[in-house]
C-alpha cells in the first residue's frame, strides 16, 4: 500500500495565534403551568402576527432591509400589537432575515413559529434552573429541565435564545458559545466514504450499515400509507403523533455515527478526512424505484455532525475530492469503470486488488487528504488571522 508523505504542517506559532470557538445549541425544556403554557403561546401567536404583517407590508414597498423596516414599521408595530420594545426589535429581525434567503416571494410565518429572545426579555437563573421571560402577560418566572451535558454547555451561553413550541411542549434553544481546543500536529487521517446501501465506512474498515434506517424508512412510508387510505380521524391524529419520528431516528443514527468517526480519530491522534459531496443528489441518476431512498439519505447531516463534533474535540477536518474514489486503486493507482465490480466489490483490473468497495474508497479519501493538503484545522480563517497579527506586530 502506498505510503504518503510531504505532509505540510502549521508551525506551532501559527496555531496559537489564533482561538477559534464552536456555536452549539442547548436545548432545554420549560415547565410552564398551564395558565403560562397558554400566555407563551399568545406570545407566539401575536409575535408572528407581526411579523406578518411587517412582512405585508415591505413585500409591497419591496424594502428589505433591516434597519429600514425598523425605521419604517417600529412604531406602528409595537403599538398595534403591544408588543415589549425587544420583542417588536426581534419580529423585524425575524422578517429581514428570511427576505435574505429569499426575496422572490411574499414571506409567511407560522402562527406558532419560534421566536428569538435576547438578554433583555430573557434572564437565565442556572443556578436554580429557571428563566424570566417575556410574554404578552408581562414577565414569567418559569422552571425548565435539561440535561447534565446542556447543564455544562449553558456555561458558556451566549447572544439569543429560541423561544420553540413543539408537539405540546416548549422549549428554550440557546446559543452556547464553546471554545475550540487547539488542533494537534498530525500526519495521518481517518478517511470516510460516505454512501447510501453502507451510510459511512473509514479506511480501518469499520463500515456503518444503513440497513436500520432504510427498513425504518420503508416502515414509517408503509404506515403512514395505510393511516391515510383509512382516513378516519383517529388516523389522521396516529399521523400527527408519526410526523417527524422517521426523520428524527435517521438524526439519532447520525449523531451515533459521527460520535464514534470522532472518537476514534480522536483515540489515535488523527485527523478525518471526509468528501466534498456537494450537490451530490443533483449530479446523480438513480432508478425510478430508488428515488426515495436517495432523496432520504442524509449525508449532508451526517457531514455536518461529524464536522461540528471534530471541532469541538480538537480533531482536524480535511475536505477532498471525491471524484473517482470509487474508480481508483488504492494499492497501485490505477484507475478505470470496470474496476468497481459491483456496489459492494472493487476489484482492480490491474494489480487485480480486491476488496470492499467503500473500504477501498476510504483508502483513497485519506490517502489525498494527507498527501496535497497540510492537516491542519479545516477553515482557512486560522492563516487569515494569523497574517494579521504577525502584520500588527511588524508595525
Amino acid at each position: 500500500m502506498r505510503t504518503p508523505t510531504g505532509v505540510d504542517r502549521l508551525s506551532n506559532i501559527e496555531l496559537s495565534c489564533y482561538t477559534m470557538n464552536v456555536k452549539l445549541i442547548a436545548p432545554v425544556k420549560l415547565i410552564p403551568t398551564k395558565e403560562q403554557a397558554n400566555w407563551l403561546k399568545q406570545t407566539l401567536a401575536r409575535a408572528n402576527a407581526a411579523c406578518n404583517r411587517i412582512s405585508q407590508t415591505a413585500w409591497q414597498t419591496k424594502d428589505f432591509g433591516q434597519f429600514a423596516m425598523q425605521q419604517a414599521y417600529y412604531t406602528t408595530i409595537r403599538q398595534q400589537f403591544a408588543l415589549s420594545a425587544q420583542v417588536t426589535v426581534q419580529c423585524v429581525k425575524k422578517v429581514a432575515d428570511a427576505y435574505k434567503l429569499d426575496n422572490e416571494k411574499p414571506r409567511r410565518f407560522k402562527a406558532l413559529g419560534a421566536i428569538a429572545y435576547d438578554d433583555r426579555i430573557l434572564t437565565w437563573h442556572t443556578e436554580k434552573q429557571t428563566v424570566t421571560i417575556w410574554t404578552v402577560e408581562g414577565r414569567q418566572k418559569i422552571p425548565y429541565r435539561c440535561g447534565e451535558k446542556q447543564k455544562k454547555l449553558l456555561e458558556s451561553r451566549q447572544g439569543e435564545s429560541d423561544l420553540v413550541y413543539r408537539q405540546g411542549s416548549f422549549f428554550l434553544l440557546a446559543v452556547c458559545n464553546v471554545e475550540e481546543p487547539t488542533p494537534e500536529e498530525i500526519d495521518d487521517a481517518l478517511g470516510v466514504d460516505f454512501g447510501i446501501v453502507n451510510l459511512a465506512a473509514d479506511s480501518d474498515g469499520v463500515t456503518y450499515s444503513g440497513a436500520q434506517v432504510e427498513a425504518a424508512r420503508r416502515r414509517h412510508k408503509e404506515r403512514r400509507k395505510a393511516l391515510q387510505q383509512v382516513g378516519s380521524r383517529s388516523a389522521h391524529r396516529k399521523l400527527r403523533n408519526l410526523s417527524g419520528k422517521q426523520r428524527r431516528y435517521q438524526s439519532h443514527q447520525n449523531h451515533i455515527i459521527s460520535k464514534r468517526l470522532v472518537n476514534a480519530a480522536q483515540r489515535t491522534k488523527r485527523g478525518i478526512a471526509i468528501e466534498e459531496l456537494k450537490g451530490i443528489t443533483l449530479r446523480t441518476r438513480v432508478k425510478r424505484s430508488q428515488r426515495n431512498r436517495h432523496t432520504n439519505w442524509a449525508f449532508s447531516q451526517l457531514r455536518e455532525f461529524a464536522q461540528y463534533k471534530a471541532k469541538a474535540a480538537g480533531v482536524t477536518v480535511t475536505l477532498v475530492n471525491a471524484k473517482y474514489t470509487c474508480q481508483t486503486c488504492s494499492q497501485c493507482g490505477h484507475r478505470a469503470t470496470a474496476n468497481r465490480k459491483s456496489q459492494s466489490e472493487f476489484v482492480c483490473q490491474s494489480c487485480h486488488y480486491s476488496s470492499n468497495a467503500d473500504y477501498n474508497a476510504a483508502l483513497n479519501i485519506r490517502f489525498r487528504a494527507v498527501s496535497s493538503q497540510p492537516m491542519v484545522a479545516e477553515t482557512q480563517a486560522i492563516e487569515g488571522a494569523c497574517l494579521v497579527q504577525q502584520q500588527a506586530v511588524a508595525l
